[in-house]
């Protein structure tokens, strides 16, 4: 049975099976252009919260710290964040959880007849980083270089932090030599035809990590979750049922174009099958024990700048309830 037989499937058991009916609201802050705003079309477009008697309402925020902020602050019920955010607020006291988004990250993207033909090549040339120094994507990277190539990219390389955007930008201009960025942006970019150089889920494969362990998830309050936790249970099966939509049928894809930011066709291809790459297929224990390896993995070399006072994953960091 191929992968997208699967989903198929999944779409037409639910339609056929009787859904247990669900009465609550969940606001959900997303971003403009962001895959959870994909996500959600999905869901509303096909009724997936209400035909089980949920309502979401979604706030569009301006970026992930808008979105951390207003769930701290109770305007919103759920976020798309990382569980390194999720267990350094509760190893500073917060009670957030997570239940896993996707697994899609990052990538090492150069201009198609770049001489770079691997990472030891970035040293000396102009790298532009998506985000901050504490960028998981970089800190995987640099794991990556001092672990199979015994190389300091923190030292090596012309380094520059940014938006992805300008990131991109710059790359296309040629002031930088390669950029490391998130997965849209590196999608975006390959179908422009710059080449892929490394991913980060290959550096994660290398370091003993499974490349497909989710590491971006919906957070919320522990306890409002428990407050919460039919609801819970539906939102969950009506995000992995848009899922299994998305990953079956290329017609919603076409459907969501306006949403994607997509300049043309080629560009929603790289989106579509990036995003179905970094659909989760499983979470139970070994991705939890994955999670904790990377974790400190991560915090040895981000230290207390990254993961706060706790060396170790915070227990609770992942709502037990959730597996598959």
């Amino acid at each position: 049975m191929t992968l997208r037989a699967f989903y198929l499937g999944l779409v037409f058991a639910w339609v056929a099976g009787a859904a247990a009916a669900a009465e609550g609201t969940i606001r959900v802050g997303s971003l403009r252009y962001g895959t959870l705003s994909w996500q959600l079309d999905v869901i509303a477009h096909h009724g997936l919260d209400r035909k089980e008697g949920l309502r979401i309402e979604s706030l569009e925020l301006a970026g992930a710290p808008a979105a951390q902020l207003a769930l701290q602050a109770g305007r919103v019920d759920l976020i798309v964040s990382d569980w390194l955010w999720v267990s350094r607020q509760r190893a500073e006291g917060g009670d957030l959880t997570f239940v896993p988004f996707s697994s899609a990250i990052g990538g090492l993207i150069v201009p198609a007849q770049s001489p770079i033909r691997d990472v030891a090549g970035l040293a000396g040339k102009r790298l532009g980083i998506a985000g901050s120094a504490l960028d998981k994507s970089w800190l995987v990277l640099r794991l990556f270089a001092r672990a199979k190539l015994d190389l300091d990219l923190e030292a090596l390389a012309d380094k520059s932090f940014g938006a992805p955007p300008l990131l991109s930008e710059a790359l296309t201009a040629g002031r930088l030599d390669a950029v490391l960025t998130y997965w849209p942006f590196a999608a975006k970019l390959e179908a422009r035809g710059m080449r892929r150089l490394l991913s980060i889920g290959d550096a994660l494969a290398a370091l003993g990590i499974p490349a497909d362990l989710p590491l971006t998830g919906y957070v919320v309050s522990a306890r409002w979750a428990s407050d919460n936790q039919t609801a819970v249970e539906v939102f969950v099966g009506a995000t992995r049922r848009a899922n299994a939509i998305l990953a079956a049928s290329d017609a919603e894809w076409e459907r969501i174009a306006p949403l994607t930011g997509a300049a043309d066709p080629a560009e929603l291809v790289k989106l579509r099958d990036a995003y179905r790459d970094g659909i989760p297929r499983r979470w139970d224990a070994a991705e939890r024990e994955a999670a904790a390896r990377l974790y400190r993995m991560l915090a040895e070399i981000g230290g207390a700048a990254l993961v706060g006072p706790s060396l170790e994953i915070a227990s609770g960091t992942f709502l037990e309830s959730v597996r598959y």
